[in-house]
């Protein structure tokens, strides 16, 4: 079978995508993958997993027939079972290439939840309007990776009987408490021993929301001198200065540890005592939350996404940009205390377990992909 992919760069939907081929049944399925754009760091992790990958060499944003025309070519020679796009531009590359290549059972994957909002390059929005009119006749299903990616794109056309909703999943087994991390990361940061210690993973993006996290963050400092903030992701750190101007003019930069990107981030989420997500629009399955509660870590999160079912009862709610309401939803969590702060975060870890564990979800497309290789041939 093939995955066809916009890109593979390290961001949450490729990462899903590498977590779905390590776990997927070799014996049931033989992948490969086609990237539309160059191949990057997560291409090479997939590669050793045994699995071919190739790039048709896109640039974003330039529309390129001589790649649309090596697909249809490798679909012709190839003759896959099934194709699994993932992301707009894959879907509608994919789609158009499945039907001019002869008929090969083709799944979209959804993975934002605010289709036309700002953030996406030039081509992005036409292409959800172009991909809802064919919904009706090229895709066999839809998969989205949250309920509210799913009722976004019915609301802007996409045909609602084809979509169904399978979640991102968690690996616990590499996502798991670490007794040690706590103390670890403090000291390597110079944090002391006892001070409550918030996490923001996440790269510095609009859709991330820092601007209102720093005004929250500002607010909880006068409430709570003793905390702590912990921030990593792409371009988060001190050389970045629109966000560095924020926590001066904030007054807490003595209270912020900007780390940029992170290999360990595993670790650095376990030595947390509270995880947040803030982010504004476009997060439809936030992974950043479910990988914090695998680590029995509690969040509070804003209402964006399927953020709010992620957490359940284990986490806090509170509307986007709204810093007073966050600042208050992390005063709360703290006071919990130590004890039942970790009691909190055992129950988070629980609810990842039944809802979004990684091999009950790579499961559920291997039952989907086996259903599709019997449909009759047009």
């Amino acid at each position: 079978m093939l995955f066809l992919t916009t890109g593979l760069y390290a961001g949450g939907a490729e990462l899903m995508l590498l977590r779905l081929l390590s776990h997927l049944d070799r014996q049931r399925f033989q992948p490969s993958v086609i990237s539309l754009l160059r191949l990057g760091p997560v291409g090479a992790k997939i590669q050793q997993l045994g699995i071919p990958v190739r790039s048709l060499g896109m640039e974003p944003g330039i529309p390129n027939l001589v790649s649309l025309w090596r697909l249809v070519s490798w679909l012709r020679r190839n003759r896959p079972h099934v194709m699994q796009t993932w992301m707009y531009h894959a879907d509608l590359l994919g789609g158009v290439a499945a039907w001019l290549a002869g008929h090969i059972p083709i799944v979209w994957g959804v993975r934002h939840s605010d289709p036309f909002t700002q953030g996406y390059g030039p081509l992005t929005v036409p292409t959800v309007k172009l991909c809802a009119r064919l919904s009706r006749w090229i895709p066999e299903r839809i998969v989205c990776c949250s309920e509210a990616s799913r009722q976004a794109h019915v609301a802007v056309g996409y045909t609602a009987d084809k979509m169904l909703v399978i979640p991102n999943g968690v690996d616990l087994t590499a996502l798991k408490p670490d007794p040690t991390a706590r103390d670890l990361i403090r000291q390597n940061l110079s944090i002391p021993s006892e001070a409550p210690v918030i996490g923001l993973v996440g790269r510095f993006h609009p859709q991330k929301d820092h601007k209102n996290f720093v005004r929250a963050a500002k607010l909880l400092v006068s409430m709570r001198p003793s905390v702590h903030f912990v921030l990593c992701g792409q371009d988060v750190t001190w050389d970045n200065r629109e966000l560095s101007t924020w926590i001066d003019e904030a007054g807490i930069r003595a209270k912020c540890h900007l780390l940029g990107r992170r290999e360990d981030v595993p670790q650095l989420m376990a030595s947390f005592d509270l995880a947040t997500s803030s982010s504004c629009f476009g997060e439809s399955f936030a992974n950043v939350v479910s990988e914090a509660m695998s680590c029995e870590v509690p969040c509070v999160v804003t209402d964006v996404g399927d953020s709010a079912h992620i957490v359940g009862p284990t986490g806090i709610v509170v509307p986007p940009h709204d810093a007073p309401a966050l600042a208050q939803a992390w005063e709360r969590m703290l006071d919990l205390g130590r004890e039942q702060l970790l009691q909190t975060g055992l129950r988070a870890r629980q609810r990842v377990q039944s809802h979004f564990n990684l091999p009950a979800i790579v499961e559920r497309y291997q039952t989907m992909f086996d259903e599709l290789t019997t449909l009759p041939v047009a």
